[in-house]
Formats: structure tokens, sequence, C-alpha cells
């Protein structure tokens, strides 16, 4: 998914500052139903992991069934409300009159075509639920080069096909996700048979109650990151197009660069909720630690990569001199505190894993509209983009402490559960040894 984003916006670049600018304003919109789809699937992930865990199978096949037709109809509903208040979203966040017709031009079938581009993200989750990542990371690995060939060919003609610039890269998109999406529903269909029909109304309530316990408290906790980032790209604007163009590659460039995080994040919660299901409570621990240990030395050296190649990445996706400034400046600072991002990642789903949504939103609030946005303003008026930049990395930085605070602190009460029953256990066979 990450390398849909970064080809497109390389493709995009070259169209000039102004496509660039607009196809950035698309981000946080487009990410705000990606969210809801990842929160869906960390919905459906721990619910069906938890009952596999439990040795229930046809109980999990009910449960990814009715999944994927809530989900579909949250994010196509949430899709469709994209398309009524378009231009007032996109007015709001300070695109001009001429952005918002370019944005038009891929927000509209970006939009329409929605569930064939997030739904395989959701049939992705069943599976590894089931314990299987390996098709998943083939699937959208299959779906990522057919985007990077079709991209040129359809944002600058072809042929007989004519150059639809931003439109272009929008309907690339659709039809690598339509193979995706081929794939998927094939796979969990005929292979894993954890699609099943005919299920009675009581139980798709009883399936629907499950997965929206965690789903939606997830998908909101996500989703505040893209709302939080259409207001800090309101706050960019008024520093120009070019920051914003340069705020767009940079988030891109970040996102990609914390891809192994965001692997785990996706990872890490079946393999929580299996150990948590089946009473494995030390596993649990272990697997938390481990991934914070790898992530934090991970991050520092993909840090060193781009502080040392930070303005060859720049100047591969701009020509302006300023926009490459700007993106120099945020690939020097802005990566430094991404192992802390990693924690703070990890933290939210382990904790949506284990069934506590509501502290994960608690969680995602404090990072984001308590310490980023704030800090970002603050900066910004301080030290104007520098600042800015800076004041979001310090808050990437102490969200990333309180995240491990708040996960070591429920991980000992697990471990505390552990011991009460081993007591409770150890009691039992001495009474009845006596």
């Amino acid at each position: 998914m990450m390398s849909f984003n970064i080809v497109d916006t390389f493709f995009v670049s070259m169209l000039g500052t102004t496509s660039l600018a607009a196809f950035s304003f698309t981000f946080p919109v487009t990410f705000t139903l990606i969210s809801l789809a990842i929160g869906m699937g960390v919905g459906v992930s721990a619910v069906v992991a938890k009952t596999l865990g439990q040795d229930n199978k046809e109980l999990a096949r009910q449960h990814a069934s009715v999944a994927l037709i809530v989900s579909a109809i949250l994010i196509y509903g949430l899709a469709m409300v994209g398309v009524w208040l378009h231009d007032v979203i996109f007015s709001a966040m300070g695109a001009s009159t001429k952005e918002i017709e370019l944005i038009s031009l891929y927000m509209s079938p970006w939009l329409f075509g929605c569930l064939i581009l997030i739904m395989p993200m959701i049939g992705n989750s069943v599976m590894r639920a089931s314990g299987d990542t390996k098709t998943p990371a083939k699937v959208m690995g299959i779906g990522a080069i057919i985007n990077a060939i079709l991209d040129p060919i359809f944002i600058f003609g072809a042929g007989p096909i004519e150059p639809m610039g931003l439109q272009g890269a929008a309907i690339a998109s659709i039809l690598a996700s339509f193979v995706c999406c081929v794939i998927v529903f094939y796979r969990l269909t005929i292979s894993y048979q954890m699609l099943g029909w005919g299920y009675r109304l009581n139980q798709v309530i009883d399936s629907s109650k499950k997965l929206l316990a965690i789903g939606l408290p997830a998908a909101a906790s996500n989703m505040m990151t893209p709302i939080s980032s259409s207001i800090l790209t309101a706050i960019v604007a008024t520093y120009g197009s070019e920051a914003v163009a340069a705020f767009g590659v940079g988030g891109r460039i970040e996102s990609f660069a914390v891809i192994v995080v965001l692997a785990l994040s996706m990872s890490l919660p079946p393999f929580i909720s299996q150990n948590f299901g089946a009473g494995h409570y030390q596993r649990v621990k272990q697997g938390y630690f481990s991934s914070i240990k790898f992530v934090m030395l991970w991050q520092a050296a993909i840090y060193l990569i781009l502080a040392l190649s930070s303005g060859y990445i720049a100047r591969l996706f701009a020509t302006d001199p300023q926009v490459i400034e700007i993106i120099t400046l945020y690939l020097l600072i802005m990566p430094l505190t991404h192992g802390f991002a990693g924690i703070t990642i990890l933290s939210n789903s382990s904790l949506n894993a284990l069934h506590k949504p509501m502290i994960s939103i608690g969680l995602n609030i404090i990072r984001l509209f308590i310490l980023m946005l704030p800090l970002a303003f603050f900066g910004g008026y301080l030290g104007e983009v520098t600042g800015l930049i800076i004041g979001v990395a310090i808050a990437g930085g102490l969200t990333g402490l309180i995240a491990f605070v708040i996960m070591r602190f429920h991980l000992h009460q697990l471990a505390g559960n552990t011991n009460l029953s081993s007591q409770s256990n150890h009691d039992i066979a001495l009474e009845n040894s006596k």
C-alpha cells in the first residue's frame, strides 16, 4: 500500500509543483478511508484469531464473513460522504480553486472505486488471523508491480491511451487493486474456506457486535491520524504550495520508512490475540517487548540511510529549490523519532489485540490533539516550517514514551493474572491431593 503511494507521488511530481501540491491534499482524505479499513481489519483479526485460538473454526468463518460485509457498507458509506462534501473538505484544508479542480480528477474515481482499492486489506487481515502472512504479502506485491507499470501509461499516455494526469494515477491504482481483490477472495473462499453464507440474523448481529466492539474504536483511533493530518495540512498551507508539496512527499516517504513497523503492527496482533485467547500471557509479553527492541534498532538504521540520502531523495521528487529544501529538512528531522513512533504504533495494535480499544483511542488523542497539533502550531510560530517539523518530531518522541509506560502496565497486569491462575491451580491440586 505504501509503495502505491510512493510510486504515485513519484510520477505525479513530474506533472509539476501545482499537481504535486493538489495530490498532497488528497492524502489525509484517502488515508481516512484506509484507516477505517485498517481499524476494521484490526477488529476482524482480533476476533477471528482469538476464536481460532479457542479452536472454533466454524465461528471464525462466521465472524470473517460478516466482517467483510459490514466493512464494505461502512467504507462505501464514508466514501459517499466524501463525494458529497468534496469541495468543502478541501477548501477547509486550504486548497485553492485551481487545486480543488485537480484534486477532483483524482478523488472522483478513487472514492467511487474505493471498495476495490481497500477491501483486499480486510481480506488479508482474515488470512493473517489464520496464521498466513505470506499470501497477503505476495498479493499486495503483485498489485504494487502492476500499479508501477500502469501509472506512467495512464498519467502520461501511451499508444491509444490519452494522457490523464492525476486521474490516470487513480485509475491505475484501481485496476491494480482489482487483481488483488480477485486473488484475495479466491484464496479466502477456495483455499481457506473462511467465507460462508446463509447465516441467521442473530448470528449476523452477534458477529457484528464483536467486530464493531473492537473495529470501530480501532478505526476511530486510526482515523484520528488523517483528521489531524488535514488540520496540519491547513497549517502547512499557510506557508504556500511549495510547503504543501514538500510535506506531501515527506509524508509518503515517511510512511515507506516505517513500513516494517506497519508490517509488525499487522502481524503482531494475531499473535497476541491467539495467545491471549489460549491464556499464554507470557508469550504475549515476550512478543511485544521483542518487537519494541527490534523496531528501535531498525529505525535507527533507517534514519542513517535517510539522513545520508535526503538531498538525493528530495531532488528525485522535486525540481523547485524551495520544495527540495523543505523535503531535505523533513527527512533530516522527522525520522529521528521514528523508533518512538514505532512504539506508539505497536502499542496501539497490541492494545486492540488485547481487546482494550478505548485505551488505544485515548493514546491517539494524546498523540495528535494534545501533543502534535499544539507543538506543530507553536513550533511554526517560533521557527516557521523548520519549527513546525521539530514540533511534530518532539510530539512523536513523547508519545512513544507514554505508550511504552501504558503498555508495560497492562502487560504486568496480565502477568499478575497468570500468577493468580497458577496459584489457584496449585491450590486446587493441593486440595484434591488431600
